[in-house]
């Protein structure tokens, strides 16, 4: 029996944050059945839009040049902010459950706090060094 092809690629494990966007975008791929037709496909689509958009600009910023990480650590992080408004929006409007909510919540939550540690330690170690001589 022929074994399937692998994309995997060789990420350290500083690369955690792709792994748990991976993780959540997958975690919504499997609510999406669960929600009415006419909202899957306009909100629906707009918010797995929006998770795409994230999981490929948040790849590209792990391997970009150092000079344009923080500008584009702040637009993942104004994306999964999108991301969480939109999908609050859902659940206020009872198309998605609470269960389903607290599962995606939990790591979109993770998520944001491992995006500003990642620009808070940018920013640290872009600071000019002071030299008191």
């Amino acid at each position: 029996m022929a074994k399937p092809y692998s994309l995997s690629l060789s990420l350290s494990s500083s690369a955690s944050i792709l792994v748990k966007i991976k993780e959540v975008y997958l975690i919504w791929i499997k609510i999406v059945p669960h929600i009415q037709k006419s909202v899957r496909i306009t909100a629906g689509a707009r918010i797995e839009n929006r998770f795409l958009d994230l999981l490929e600009l948040s790849y590209n910023t792990y391997f970009a040049k150092k000079e344009v990480k923080l500008e584009k650590i702040s637009e993942c992080v104004r994306i999964l902010n999108t991301l969480k408004f939109l999908i609050s929006v859902l659940w206020e409007g009872k198309l998605i459950s609470n269960k389903h909510l607290g599962e995606i919540s939990l790591k979109l939550n993770e998520i944001g706090k491992m995006l500003n540690g990642w620009k808070n330690n940018l920013n640290k170690n872009s600071r000019p060094n002071k030299n008191y001589s």
